[in-house]
């Protein structure tokens, strides 16, 4: 698991590649600058062919993998779907349901770390879930799956409306559509309910998303009674809502794709994740673990027992169980798994590195740079332990040491890779202005026009360009083509409105600004910018007023602004 991602190791052409474990994809996915990272050609899909997701329609393309290593063994003129979207945690494709299902039945034990391919023989009366010798397992029937729709569906009931899920372990958090949600008797002006941000998977369209108390979901003999979910804007072709990998990890489940049923089991603590996604854009915070949105209170099924506690036969398996405790946020259990796991295998630095993760999402920040040193020590070009301690360091401030981190992770990163972003934006929190602008351009010119991040990606690299003062006519463009892409989006009418501050044209600021705050009323660089023009058109009173509003929100705006050589 990385995060609530389950992720699997394979081989493109010899070459060392990971790839999200993803049933809720009917065939085997990559994303454009995968082809480009691997030198593979592309072909266009058949007429008829149309490829969606929670974003709605996205352009697609063929490719053929010449040798794809999965299992230990290697597959030849392997064929995948090109999508334009990345795909996150360092993944380069999603492994699809013509993988899942190429022997017939699947087993998810999340929590473990692991899923099986299973082959059954004279098993058509028999219960499959055998792992529950002495506990009560719930048993529904699934949808009869074709090589066109393979995806694993069901009935649930929410509020005791009847719902069709997809069990999706491609999705990280599980999702409702904003009509299955109005259904159950909630919309997002519910008492209750709370913006979580956006989130976006195949599709052009970024989602909206929030989180709502419900009465009841129901699945099988299972009930969660007053919990809460999260539900967005998205298009689902034929289902209500996405079964996620935060369901995925607190149960054991078995498709039995033989017997068209699912069986199930509970594994204990919170059932669906609630961690608020972060909003895109303007956002120059450097990252870490996140955060709860809010707290559930859960009513868990009858009959909870803990997490499986066998005891694992090697390093690997306490690791693997370590990273599902931790993408659970159970880090205390986690750290005490992934030390079996350090002290068996001592000169492994994956290891090292997720036990780090472990210790930050505990808080224990220190202990997490000791881990993050050790599998640097034993592996130097590893690119996610240097991108996590750039940015524990930068959390410490300790720049200096963080840029050196991150330049090293500039150096390994593929051209075109998601974490050029996160770059990015580490090195406009480093206040390194140019090179947040060249990481931003490696990714945006290695991506498509309608990617669903470009907006956030232009904005990014408008804003960089702005606090530097420096081509301003490319940082308008930037913002343009962000805001034709999302009009009404604050965080870029602020970037933008900083280009026409820094070109003399204050009406145009003020008026991107006053937009800005309209939309969001809590960012301190729109009150201050807009302070700043109408201070410069001789507005006094209204200039000071929002300088005051501007160090209310954010006591060292003033400071901030003047080292980018903005000031009255």
């Amino acid at each position: 698991m990385n995060g609530l991602r389950p992720t699997v190791h394979v081989q493109i052409n010899g070459s060392d590649a990971v790839f999200i474990a993803d049933s809720g994809a009917f065939y085997s996915t990559l994303s454009r600058a995968t082809v480009e990272q691997f030198k593979l050609s592309l072909a266009p899909p058949p007429t008829w062919f149309v490829l969606s997701g929670v974003g709605g329609e996205a352009r697609a393309w063929l490719t053929t993998v010449r040798k794809f290593t999965l299992l230990k063994g290697a597959i030849p003129d392997v064929e995948f779907i090109v999508t334009e979207n990345d795909f996150g945690s360092g993944a380069v494709g999603l492994l699809g349901q013509n993988v899942f299902r190429i022997v017939g039945d699947v087993e998810y034990d999340l929590a473990n770390g692991v899923i099986r391919l299973v082959r059954t023989y004279d098993c058509q009366h028999s219960s499959l879930a055998y792992w529950a010798k002495s506990q009560p397992y719930s048993v529904i029937d699934i949808d009869h799956a074709t090589a066109q729709l393979p995806h694993t569906t069901a009935v649930a009931y929410l509020n005791g409306a009847r719902i069709r899920v997809l069990f999706d372990t491609g999705a990280a958090t599980s999702l409702l559509t904003l009509k299955a949600a109005q259904r159950a008797g909630v919309t997002p002006q519910s008492a209750g309910v709370i913006a979580a941000g956006e989130t976006h998977g195949v599709g052009r369209r970024s989602v909206q998303t929030w989180i709502a108390p419900f009465a009841s979901f129901k699945i099988g003999d299972e009930e969660v009674l007053n919990t809460h979910l999260r539900f967005g804007a998205s298009t689902l072709l034929d289902v209500d809502m996405l079964i996620g990998a935060d369901f995925f990890l607190s149960h054991h489940l078995y498709v039995a794709n033989s017997q068209r049923k699912l069986y199930f089991t509970y594994n204990g603590g919170p059932v669906f994740n609630l961690t608020a996604f972060p909003g895109p854009g303007g956002d120059h915070t450097p990252a870490g673990p996140a955060s709860p949105a809010t707290t559930s209170s859960v009513s868990t099924p009858p009959a909870s027992p803990p997490i499986d506690e066998s005891t694992p036969s090697d390093a690997s398996g306490y690791a693997r169980r370590g990273a599902a405790l931790a993408a659970r946020r159970d880090f205390a259990r986690a750290i005490t798994e992934l030390t079996r796991a350090c002290e068996l295998s001592p000169r492994e630095p994956s290891y090292f590195y997720e036990r780090a993760m472990a210790y930050w999402g505990n808080q224990q920040p220190e202990l997490a740079l000791a881990d993050l040193n050790r599998s640097l020590e034993l592996a130097p070009e590893e690119l996610p332990a240097l991108v996590a301690r750039a940015d524990l360091e930068l959390r410490r401030d300790q720049v200096g040491a963080a840029l050196t981190d991150l330049d090293a992770a500039a150096r390994v990163a593929p051209r075109g890779a998601d974490v050029r972003l996160h770059l990015a934006d580490q090195y406009l929190f480093a206040g390194q202005l140019a090179a947040s602008v060249t990481q931003a351009t490696q990714w945006i010119d290695t991506h498509l026009r309608d990617d669903v991040q470009m907006p956030r990606a232009r904005n990014l690299r408008c804003w960089a360009r702005a606090l530097s003062g420096r081509d301003l006519d490319a940082a308008l463009g930037d913002c343009n083509a962000a805001l034709r892409q999302r009009p009404d989006t604050a965080a870029f009418l602020d970037s933008r409105g900083l280009v026409y501050l820094r070109r003399g044209e204050y009406d145009r600021a003020i008026a991107d600004y006053d937009r800005a705050i309209d939309l969001h009323s809590k960012e301190a660089w729109s009150y201050y910018g807009r302070g700043v023009a109408r201070l410069r058109k001789g507005l006094t009173t209204e200039g000071q007023a929002d300088v005051a509003s501007a160090t209310a929100l954010r006591p060292k705006i003033a400071e901030e602004a003047a080292r980018a050589g903005v000031a009255p």
